[in-house]
């Protein structure tokens, strides 16, 4: 017997920030500091499964996407440099610079670590009351390439909390 056909709805809210890199142990280019304009595109379905609407008829407002997802990303990456925790000489050389912000991150600055960040880390943090699940995060360096990062499984397994982000600006120490 076959189950009854669902249709899942969701939506997707595209955000922009600016931000420098580099990639450990690259063998490429792509090792040295370099930067890229970022645009992320963030699914949400509703919590419950992704069937439910409010009495408007939607998810969620797109709105509160945007002011969430992208307060986060302006506060902690838009304009500064990601660098990898396991990449001293690069933590080393961006102490240097004055004023300086970067993001420190437990895994290489690849557009697919981005996505897995924001879609783990980032979206249930921020938008964990609005009664929504990010389903999906894609991270696009140029407008050829992109990484996606797709929830499989209960989100609620998810594991490093918001609160383990480590993030240096020191514009407000001055």
């Amino acid at each position: 017997m076959h189950d009854p056909a669902v249709t899942q709805l969701s939506l997707i809210r595209q955000l922009k920030f600016c931000a420098g890199h580099r990639l450990y142990r690259h063998e490429s280019k792509c090792a040295f500091f370099h930067g890229h304009n970022y645009r992320v595109d963030v699914e949400v379905v509703a919590a419950g499964g992704g069937v439910e609407v409010d009495s408007v008829g939607r998810i969620v407002d797109f709105s509160l996407i945007k002011q969430r997802m992208l307060s986060w990303l302006d506060a902690n990456w838009d304009h500064a440099f990601l660098i990898f925790e396991d990449d001293s000489n690069a933590l080393a050389a961006i102490r240097l610079v004055e004023p300086t912000k970067y993001f420190v991150m437990p895994y290489n600055p690849t557009a697919e670590n981005m996505a897995r960040y924001l879609l783990e880390v980032v979206a249930p943090g921020v938008l964990g009351d609005l009664g929504v699940t990010a389903r999906r995060v894609a991270v696009w360096e140029t407008d050829e390439s992109c990484a996606v990062a797709t929830l499989t499984g209960d989100a609620g397994l998810l594991g490093l909390a918001l609160e383990s982000a480590v993030l240096i600006d020191d514009r407000h120490d001055r």
